[in-house]
C-alpha cells in the first residue's frame, strides 16, 4: 500500500515498522547515526522534520508531516484496497 507522505513522496507501508515523532532527543541521534551511516533517506524537501518512518530494512524515512496526518491518510485507504492477497 502506497501513501504520500509529504511534498510527492510515496512510501510502501507494507515496509514501515514505525512511525515515531522526532522532537526528542533520541530520535535525533538516531537521524544523525542514520545520516552517517547512509541509511536516511530525506524526503522534507528542505523543511522541519516531524516524524521519522523507521523500515524494515535498517532505513528511515524523515518527513515534514506529523504523524497524526500519516496514519490519517492510511486510514483514508479503503480496506480491500490494503490487502495484497488477489485471489
Amino acid at each position: 500500500m502506497l501513501v504520500n507522505i509529504g511534498y510527492g513522496n510515496i512510501v510502501n507501508m507494507d515496509k514501515v515498522i514505525g512511525i515515531i515523532r522526532a522532537d526528542a532527543a533520541p530520535i535525533k541521534r538516531m537521524v544523525q547515526v542514520a545520516k552517517d551511516n547512509n541509511l536516511a533517506i530525506d524526503a522534507t524537501c528542505g523543511r522541519k522534520t516531524k516524524c521519522i518512518l523507521v523500515m524494515d530494512s535498517g532505513h528511515i524515512m524523515l518527513s515534514a508531516l506529523l504523524p497524526d496526518t500519516i496514519e490519517n491518510r492510511v486510514n483514508d485507504i479503503p480496506t480491500n484496497e490494503r490487502s495484497l492477497d488477489y485471489e
